[in-house]
């Protein structure tokens, strides 16, 4: 072997030695810190994500503060969307993304659950509601102190939601045809029918309307309207407000950790505080 040959050998074993030492060094953690990036069972760690609730149009001033509240909690984003319960349906069933809807009535989540659209194990009745007459805060109109008043001559327009579509708009029918009601009013041509309860409310609040039938919620929510009266025990179908994750959902692990939130005491004091009776779990 040459003397050139073996300085060059000499330097290899040399370079190959730091190599290895770099090579450990680089490899050590303090105890008990797991590489950046990962969860204790090599996993990457979880990051926050983007879901889509999709919430009857009732449930909006209430879900904007619960969304506040989970988003800072979990580091999550909801995009939320807002509409009728019957308009939501439809969504979902054409495949509008979604990962939980929340119903104003039953009937549209059953009817969901018929084509195995949501997961059945995750639903659950969350709230309650009542259905109430209302009349401009500002109006004039004296002679509304009842139901029965919505026949006289002193009330030419009464707005409910469209019956077909809006939980709304079928409670306040059932109330109606329950006070036998309803086929007076038809005939008279008084109803006005609206897309939501949110619009039902807004025609009420601008005087648009003499009087309209809404969730007691909403007449908590606007000082623009006042109650008349609350709708007679027994005369409709109980209001009630069931939850569930769509079957399929984009993400499934933060769907079930906001359906938690949900049923939680800390989501309870915000739905009682806007009028809703929470009960889940009862």
């Amino acid at each position: 072997m040459t003397k050139k040959t073996s300085k060059i050998s000499v330097l290899l074993t040399a370079l190959l030695v730091l190599l290895l030492f770099a090579g450990c060094a680089g490899g050590n953690q303090p105890a008990g810190q797991e590489p950046s990036g990962e969860q204790g069972n090599g996993e990457p760690a979880a990051s926050p994500v983007e879901m889509t609730i999709s919430a009857a149009a009732s449930l909006t001033d209430v879900m904007e503060e619960i969304k506040g509240l989970y988003e800072e909690k979990s580091g999550n984003t909801l995009m939320m969307n807002y509409a009728s319960s019957g308009a939501l349906q439809q969504q979902i069933e054409e495949g509008a993304p979604a990962d939980v809807f929340i119903s104003a009535a039953q009937r549209q989540m059953d009817m969901l659950q018929e084509k195995e659209l949501i997961d059945e194990e995750s639903r659950v009745d969350l709230l309650e509601n009542g259905v109430v007459l209302i009349v401009p805060a500002d109006g004039e109109n004296e002679a509304i102190s009842d139901f029965d008043s919505l026949l006289t001559d002193s009330v030419n327009r009464l707005a409910i939601g469209e019956p077909e579509s809006v939980p709304a708009g079928r409670y306040a029918k059932e109330v109606l045809v329950s006070l036998e009601l309803w086929d007076a009013l038809e005939a008279k041509e008084k109803l006005i029918l609206g897309k939501d309860v949110r619009q039902v409310l807004t025609y009420v609040e601008t005087g648009n309307v003499d009087a309209g039938i809404v969730y007691m919620t909403d007449a908590l929510s606007s000082d623009q309207v006042k109650v008349v009266t609350s709708a007679p025990v027994g005369s409709h179908t109980p209001v009630t407000y069931p939850a569930a994750i769509i079957k399929g959902c984009a993400e499934r692990e933060a769907a079930e950790d906001f359906m938690s939130f949900l049923q939680s005491e800390e989501a309870a004091v915000v739905f009682d505080k806007h009028g809703f009776t929470f009960i889940a779990g009862k």
